[in-house]
């Protein structure tokens, strides 16, 4: 017996623990009518040091103080933009990103992603614990627990353990723990950040006319390449990293919730927050060059530190209970027969084990870029793909229950192999027009084009273009099938 039919037979349909320890659709008695629980587990998820540390980055990879901030501003209006289409879709459907890309993938064609996506889960756990790493030993360094100017390679071991344990503690008890966590905190979060900027605008010495370093202002091509690159790191590329969890967290969400609603607290919830840290972290860097963390905090606010390190340790917590619930059901989208909760135990070792490996990277910037990039490397692919069989294939009508047939189905291709090639040419794309700090992160034709980053862009629109190509011919087949 499949897992899809164990579900059927033994999963209760009124208690939302049971419902969500296997993979299903989420029946609409048990979905939520707030939408406000949308907006607060985005915002949450993006108020974390990660975020400054993304403005910080258009500073230490050479840009100006405005062009950042365009980068910044603009290109998070448009990844968000389309982030709010993903989560409209996980509403309507209910079910979650990875078994969605079933009905474009196939039954087992969709393992690629899925495994994709539950190993990009526990790097961005790894990455954003390692992040909070740097901040906790400044605060440990102001109270004269450690020296700060020490490795303390087996302080942080310690510190990410304990920070693991308390992610994978909240991510155990599901959705709703989830989301609760997000409204209590995030509050008070949002006034430590005003603070924040108050003291950073008003009371620093910000260099707003900053652009560059002395002898090193980019000019002419230089420039707008250094913009394309950073727009795929921090830009639209921060928005596209987001569109495989969107439908993970708005299948709670009721469909008599108006879809305008949903839309602008997710998109807004993404936003604002990332916006808002990009701009103070690209400021704070502008006094200091600095990438590090640590750094931007301990050297801007001095004794102010304490507190706010103190409150925003939350965000990366607030992160990772997302990667942590996602790594659990992309795997199980693998019909991996292991409940969810003991999948959240799995990620936390590994993302440890990860957090081990970059806390000896030296090169935060480099370590950031390069991962970010690659990530938009198949995610841009995904999201072409999807939203032409979203949109064209299904004509916004898409079967979730057909979705959990079980393998050999007549109603699901085993594996779609022209959606195969489709991901593969937008792969290709990608890399072909990006432009990272490793040299085989950099296409022959970014090069040609004298450095310019359009990875996102042209992987999104080939892989988009084949799949409206070649997916309504290998779908024709399917669609008569009856249940």
């Amino acid at each position: 017996m499949s897992a899809a039919e164990n579900v059927s037979v033994t999963v209760p349909q009124t208690d939302i623990h049971q419902i969500e320890e296997v993979l299903q659709p989420i029946p609409e008695s048990v979905r939520t009518t707030r939408v406000s629980g949308q907006f607060w587990i985005w915002a949450g998820a993006n108020i974390a040091p990660i975020n400054w540390v993304l403005g910080a980055l258009g500073i230490g990879l050479g840009l100006g103080l405005r062009d950042t901030l365009i980068v910044l501003i603009v290109g998070n209006a448009v990844g968000m933009g389309l982030f709010g289409v993903f989560v409209l879709i996980g509403q309507q459907t209910g079910v979650t990103g990875m078994v969605l890309s079933r009905a474009a993938f196939g039954r087992r064609g969709a393992y690629l992603p899925a495994a994709i996506q539950a190993t990009l889960a526990v790097g961005w756990c790894a990455v954003n614990t390692w992040i909070i790493l740097d901040l906790v030993m400044a605060l440990l360094g102001k109270l004269g627990v450690v020296d700060p100017e020490a490795p303390n390679i087996a302080a942080k071991i310690m510190v990410a353990a304990t920070i693991m344990a308390i992610q994978v503690t909240i991510a155990w008890f599901g959705y709703r723990t989830i989301a609760a966590f997000e409204r209590w905190t995030v509050p008070p979060t949002l006034a430590v950040l005003i603070l924040m900027s108050i003291v950073a605008w008003f009371h620093l010495d910000i260099d707003w006319s900053y652009a560059g370093a002395a002898g090193q202002v980019l000019q002419g091509g230089e420039r707008v390449a250094a913009m394309s690159a950073v727009m795929t790191v921090i830009g639209i590329g921060w928005g596209i990293t987001w569109f495989t969890y969107a439908a993970d967290y708005s299948r709670f969400v009721s469909t008599t919730v108006p879809r305008r609603n949903l839309y602008l607290a997710s998109a807004l919830g993404q936003f604002i927050p990332v916006v808002w840290l990009g701009v103070l972290g690209a400021s704070l860097a502008t006094t200091n060059g600095s990438v590090d963390p640590g750094r931007l905090i301990v050297d801007n606010y001095g004794a102010l530190a304490l507190p706010v390190l103190f409150l925003v340790i939350h965000g990366p917590i607030a992160t990772n209970i997302l990667n942590i619930y996602t790594f659990s059901v992309a795997t199980q989208a693998l019909d991996v027969k292991v409940h969810r909760r003991k999948l959240n135990l799995f990620v936390g070792v590994f993302a440890l084990a990860a957090v081990i490996f970059f806390i000896f990277q030296s090169s935060l910037a480099t370590v950031l870029s390069t991962w970010l990039g690659a990530i938009v490397a198949w995610i841009a692919s995904w999201a072409g793909i999807m939203l032409v069989h979203y949109f064209v294939i299904a004509n916004r009508q898409l079967d979730a229950q057909r979705l959990f047939d079980p393998i050999g189905s007549r109603r699901l291709p085993d594996v779609n192999w022209a959606t195969m090639v489709c991901f593969a040419a937008g792969i290709a794309a990608t890399w072909m027009f990006m432009y990272g700090p490793a040299e085989v992160m950099q296409g022959f034709g970014s090069r040609a084009l004298g450095g310019l980053d359009l990875s996102w862009l042209a992987g999104g629109v080939v892989a988009a273009a084949a799949y409206a190509a070649l997916g309504p011919m290998a779908y024709r087949s399917y669609r008569a099938v009856p249940r």
